[in-house]
């Protein structure tokens, strides 16, 4: 299948209404508006490897494998966001209680993501990161 056109990375981000903005700004910022594909799911990279949300998880390779396909892209950008809903589903209350527990948990699903991204996709580089509510945006090696 031809490629529709050649786009720098795709965005993993969450459904979250107060971060769809802060993500795209966040986006331009660094220089890549027009420039990504966008895909979208609670939790941004929970909702990829948490097993509370297994049945998802295809969905998201396949859309990725389509994503490399179609818009060759050369890397993923993983945003999840502090105050998620989604990690409080998938690894409950006391993983999110507090701004250390909340970051390690996040930081272990985005390591986890990166894990498995290697597995499947190994000419992908990865960005990680974890945005506030403010916008800030906290990036994981």
């Amino acid at each position: 299948m031809a490629a529709s056109g050649d786009y720098e990375a795709m965005v993993l981000s969450c459904i979250d209404p107060r971060f769809q903005d802060l993500v795209n700004k966040q986006q331009a910022r660094d220089g890549l508006s027009g420039k990504y594909s966008a895909f979208t799911i609670a939790g941004a990279s929970i909702g990829v490897v948490a097993p509370a949300f297994n049945e998802w998880h295809k969905t998201f390779w396949e859309n990725l494998g389509a994503s490399v396909q179609l818009h060759n892209i050369k890397k993923v950008i993983v945003v999840n966001h502090r105050d998620c809903g989604a990690a409080k589903i998938a690894y409950g209350d006391a993983k999110v209680a507090n701004a250390a527990a909340e970051t390690a948990t996040h930081q272990a699903a985005l390591m986890e993501f990166r894990k498995q991204l290697k597995e499947k996709h190994p000419n992908l580089g990865v960005q990680l990161g974890l945005m506030s509510l403010d916008g800030k945006l906290e990036r994981f090696a």
